[in-house]
């Protein structure tokens, strides 16, 4: 293997012009009103119309498509229909984007047809392109892996490889089948590339065994590709993360925001907290299907959708021009990671803000990843109740201003003056009108504080798990009686598809729903409100999972020969 090469070449020395691309992708480069290459596509594209093989070491953000893209499309035969380049991503949004981008530069070619092959969508499509001829097939591996066994992808006329994401394909455990799948490509006459955001030895030994003599090219420090992003960060107790978060929520100035969390239960469960308290919010993991994930990616894009709580595998690729706020709910383990995360706002030249939620034991971590990547932190505080509510009122009253000019007031009008004749106080009566607009409910038991703010060696939290983890974070409402529903994990149900259920066939409102346990036959639901005859009938009717709800009263635990059931004892996630 060569030396590394470095990121010395001037960006604003050579033009795309210069790089020895065909003429018609140069046209299609300039339609698309590319001018000048980044670092990555510089260096990487004349190797790879030589014929080299190439290791980039670069950053998410950097130009990596378009540096292994326009070498394909030079290298590919539009009169040939088997397939010659395969490109292999870890995650559907990047295999999309990856596919998109391609046939975005082939516009001005001659035919090159451009499939995307991944989990979650039809065979049937995928399987009739493959029949009719595809030059350029770009997918996940599982995907590739179940094309290749039923016998529609074949390997065999392979020219040029491309392995993106390499240390996140490793990560999500893909390593077997990249194993597999490369042993299938010509091992003659073939150009490959391989793209990863780090090198540890595991993308190495890959490297040795699939790439030959190859150019390696790495650019762009992690700091660089942060540079257009405000990195702050705010010292929370795990106990008050959720009240943090809803704050800073309720204040930002932000189109939209990313929230990033490490599990899908805890993105599923901080969206319905969030969506309980007001906030437009939904959860994407790895484990959302793909038209789903396309109609959420499309309502963040569109305004309908002003938050979205993510894991880190599932926000692989996402690009949302509206996102102007990322934030970190709990510190990354990795450098990478945290500049994974906050690249997602911040790009293209715009600007952006990262915040970073950290508890007091985590403080040497987030030293540690601001180190590492150059990265200069502000520590911020998390906004007061008090700011909240004048927030709120503040954009309540130039409603109210705006609803004046629409007309339609007099028994309004009529209300007050019967008001002012009681002899009441007209400014307390708007104070009040404004504190219910705003959802505050005034002094209550065991409320937030009002600052929320930990210590350095503020030792009563300890960001350890509870003893008792609950599937839901609904919190738990007052007078609030139990439920029981005929569901539980055996029908693998999640607290959304409950709360779905309640809500839409019971007309309950989210806030009127408390801690929901699921155990593996049943589940149980705290709810604040009564329950008439006809709406517990609705909800019994209504099915999750194929199953009724039958809805319940619960009693606490059966007894069985003396001894408490043992299946009330819910399972850990």
């Amino acid at each position: 293997m060569e030396n590394s090469v470095g990121s010395g070449v001037p960006e604003n020395a050579i033009t795309f012009d210069s790089l020895g691309l065909p003429e018609d992708i140069r046209a299609a480069v300039a339609d698309m009103g590319f001018k000048t290459p980044t670092a990555i596509q510089a260096q990487t594209i004349p190797l790879l119309l030589e014929g080299r093989d190439v290791i980039g070491v670069a950053q998410t953000g950097t130009g990596k498509t378009a540096a292994f893209s326009l070498p394909l499309l030079a290298r590919v035969d539009p009169e040939n229909t088997e397939v010659q380049a395969l490109v292999m991503a870890p995650t559907r949004e990047l295999a999309m984007q990856g596919a998109q981008a391609i046939e975005d530069f082939a516009s001005h070619s001659r035919g090159v047809r451009v499939l995307a092959v991944y989990g979650g969508s039809p065979y049937g499509p995928q399987l009739h392109a493959l029949k009719d001829g595809v030059q350029v097939v770009v997918g996940t591996p599982g995907r590739i892996m179940d094309l290749m066994d039923r016998g529609a992808l074949k390997l065999s006329h392979v020219t040029y490889f491309v392995l993106d994401e390499a240390d996140e394909m490793l990560r999500m455990g893909f390593a077997e089948d990249v194993e597999k799948i490369a042993a299938e490509l010509p091992a003659e006459g073939r150009v490959s590339a391989l793209f990863s955001a780090t090198m540890p030895k595991s993308i190495r030994r890959i490297a040795d065994q699939h790439l030959h003599n190859p150019a390696e090219i790495s650019v762009t420090p992690p700091a660089s590709t942060v540079s257009t992003v405000l990195q702050t960060y705010a010292v929370v107790p795990t106990r008050h993360k959720v009240n943090a978060l809803a704050r800073v929520l309720a204040v930002s100035k932000a189109d939209a925001a990313l929230v990033f969390v490490r599990t899908r239960a805890t993105a599923e469960e901080l969206a319905l907290e969030l969506g309980s308290r007001g906030v437009a919010t939904a959860a994407l993991s790895g484990d959302v299907a793909q038209k789903d994930r396309e109609r959420l990616v499309s309502r963040l894009r569109n305004g309908t959708l002003d938050v979205l709580v993510a894991t880190d595998v599932a926000a692989r690729g996402l690009d949302v021009e509206r996102i102007g706020l990322v934030v970190n709910y709990d510190v990354p383990r990795e450098a990478d990671t945290y500049v994974h995360r906050i690249g997602r706002t911040g790009r293209a030249g715009r600007h952006g803000r990262s915040l970073t939620f950290v508890t007091p034991r985590e403080i040497s971590r987030l030293r540690r990843i601001a180190k590492m990547t150059k990265s200069e932190m502000t520590e911020v505080d998390i906004p007061t109740a008090e700011t909240v509510f004048k927030t709120r009122a503040e954009e309540l009253v130039q409603r109210a201003i705006t609803r004046v000019g629409n007309g339609r007031l007099d028994v309004y009008r009529q209300l007050l003056s019967a008001f002012d004749t009681a002899g009441g106080n007209r400014a307390d009566l708007l104070a009040g009108l404004l504190a219910l607009g705003v959802r505050d409910p005034g002094p209550v038991e065991d409320e937030v504080p009002n600052v929320i703010k930990a210590g350095r060696r503020d030792h009563s939290d300890r960001d350890r798990p509870r003893r008792k983890e609950r599937t839901s974070s609904h919190r738990s409402l007052q007078h609030a009686k139990r439920y029981r529903i005929e569901v539980g994990h055996k029908d693998h149900v999640k607290p959304g598809a409950i709360v779905g259920a309640l809500t839409g066939e019971g007309g309950l409102a989210g806030s009127d729903l408390g801690h929901i346990d699921i155990y593996p036959t049943f589940s149980l639901v705290e709810i604040g409100v009564p329950l008439d005859t006809e709406t517990r009938h609705r909800i019994s009717e209504a099915t999750v999972s194929g199953r009724a709800l039958r809805i319940s009263e619960d009693h606490g635990p059966e007894r069985r020969g003396g001894r408490f059931h043992k299946s009330r004892r819910p399972r850990r996630d």
